[in-house]
């Protein structure tokens, strides 16, 4: 029987490092391949989830070196996160509450990192 974590088939294009990646892991042998072209999008699912990603690098097109990009991905990714609030499950009123809360939490810290003689 099957774990329920293995997939019933493996879609993938004609790229041949697909067959020897999945002969190195022994819970897929009895899996069915499937190789399809590119352009069938029936790997819809797996490039999803890389979407994030592709729109932050296309937001820091403006950088012309990887690492200087990476560097500030790395550093903004936190910050961001600090605003990114899941705005789909608050009534407008409460987001704007919370917002303003975490924007005044943001600005205290900035002050203190920029004047380092103010005492808490």
């Amino acid at each position: 029987a099957a774990c329920a974590d293995t997939p019933r088939r493996i879609v993938t294009d004609q790229l041949r490092s697909y067959p020897a990646a999945k002969a190195e892991i022994p819970e897929l042998a009895n899996v069915t391949h499937v190789f399809v072209k590119a352009s069938a999008r029936v790997n819809n699912r797996a490039e999803n989830s890389h979407q994030p990603t592709r729109e932050r690098e296309r937001r820091m097109r403006g950088f012309r070196l990887p690492e200087r990009t990476q560097a500030f991905l790395s550093n903004f990714g936190p910050i961001r996160q600090h605003f990114a609030l899941k705005r789909h499950r608050l009534r407008a009123s409460r987001y704007r509450q919370q917002l303003a809360l975490r924007f005044a939490a943001w600005h205290r810290f900035t002050e203190l990192t920029q004047n380092p003689s103010i005492a808490f």
